[in-house]
């Protein structure tokens, strides 16, 4: 063979090496885009699921393999939040779904037609604090964040209107959108109270020496102060129980800030081991109590809610901090303001404790936007409180001395809203 035969062999050669490279290499391309294309066709997994928090505030967070573009609206008739996912399966362990505090019931499943529908029922109007997509801090993934407070009727009826304005219902905001509005007050707003009768159902309470129950002290007085105020014609008024019923503490909460209280009045009758203490007290809440026996009184009241069986705890950090830390000054000091004149008018008609008005850490007055005050009619230890406290004519002169205060707080606070 030669020279040139060999060198036109060895180009013919490299023209097949070419283009069998060539090949190869339109075939990887190919392969990588096929992979890419069916891992896009391929459903966003959501692999878990957790809710924190109570029936005042909850956070839900889902994790996703994939980034989601979760599309939400509001529905009334039972209050629903409705999440929307493009291709997505569900894996999610069912006992996280159970449902707790501010969600009464937790649904989701295939619409069909490559959506799926994550649903969560509200015990009560609320609203939607942030609804948000982020991306793990390890790289591993995305989740879906949905923080949601209890709110007032009224709240979510503007909700649910300016979604109809801004969104046509199903469409997602964007990002930078998606966190909801606060409260806001209306020029119209009538005053509004919400009595607390204490304990209630299988938590009954004190006891006292002679047998009376606490639970149905609190409600025979809250009743009779309830009808005394209404009377008035100058408010709205509310009970968060008007039968023999259970409530945890943080349901207490929630009934008050639904019904967008300017007052929250809790009716207490306790026991004390030194029988010769008696007469009525006026509690406002603090981190830190005034007193040891206003701390010990605290620490039973906050205890109610193991008489049903239901473990207290704080799911994490940022619960606790919303339980014990979202005490406004303003609010507080309308609560220090009407405990003041509580005290004042309730010495007229019946005998206080010495330093009648004391504070501690009771999770019932930790409404961060409801002034709120615990009062303590009497103590069911002691023999003339305990009479007393079922007396008919000393009930009703208490009841109207609590009535009195609530005119005095009422009108300052509409003069203050009126100057400022």
């Amino acid at each position: 063979m030669g020279l040139a035969d060999f060198a036109d062999k060895g180009r013919r050669v490299g023209g097949y090496v070419s283009r069998i490279i060539f090949a190869l290499v339109v075939v990887s391309l190919w392969l990588a885009f096929s992979a890419v294309s069916q891992a896009a066709d391929a459903p966003l997994k959501a692999t878990g699921y957790k809710m924190a928090g109570d029936a005042t505030k909850m956070r839900i967070v889902m994790n996703f393999d994939r980034e989601p573009n979760p599309k939400w609206f509001l529905l009334r008739g039972p209050n629903r939040l409705v999440v929307d996912l493009q291709n997505t399966k569900f894996a999610l362990d069912a006992k996280d779904l159970k449902a707790r505090g501010l969600v009464k019931a937790v649904r989701l499943g295939d619409l069909g037609e490559g959506v799926s529908r994550l649903i969560l029922t509200g015990k009560g109007p609320f609203a939607v604090d942030k609804l948000d997509v982020l991306k793990n801090d390890d790289g591993s993934g995305y989740r879906l964040a949905i923080e949601m407070s209890a709110a007032s009727e009224r709240e979510f009826d503007e909700a649910l209107a300016n979604q109809t304005l801004t969104t046509g219902s199903t469409v997602s905001a964007d990002k930078g959108e998606r966190v909801g509005k606060g409260p806001t007050t209306t020029a119209g707003h009538r005053f509004t109270v919400v009595i607390d009768p204490g304990h209630g159902g299988v938590d009954g309470g004190a006891e006292g020496l002679n047998g009376t129950i606490e639970k149905n002290v609190t409600l025979a007085f809250a009743t009779e102060l309830r009808d005394k105020l209404a009377a008035t014609g100058n408010y709205n008024v509310f009970m968060t129980r008007d039968t023999d019923e259970f409530l945890r503490l943080d349901d207490r909460v929630r009934i008050a800030r639904q019904h967008e209280a300017d007052l929250l009045i809790s009716i207490h009758a306790d026991t004390i081991s030194v029988k010769g203490i008696r007469g009525a007290t006026v509690y406002t809440v603090s981190d830190k109590a005034s007193d040891p026996q206003a701390q010990a009184l605290a620490d039973r009241e906050n205890l109610s809610d193991q008489f049903a069986g239901m473990e207290i705890k704080d799911d994490n950090k940022e619960v606790t901090d919303i339980l014990i830390d979202l005490i406004r000054r303003e609010t507080h000091s309308f609560s220090m303001s009407f405990a003041h004149t509580l005290v004042g008018q309730l010495s007229t008609s019946v005998g206080l404790i010495n330093n009648p008005q004391r504070s501690a850490g009771f999770r019932v007055l930790k409404a961060p936007d409801v002034p709120s005050v615990l009062v303590e009619l009497g103590y069911l230890s002691n023999a003339k409180d305990e009479a007393q406290l079922l007396d008919a004519d000393w009930r009703g002169k208490a009841a109207q001395s609590i009535t009195n205060a609530v005119a005095l707080f009422a009108a300052a606070k509409a003069e203050n809203r009126a100057g400022g």
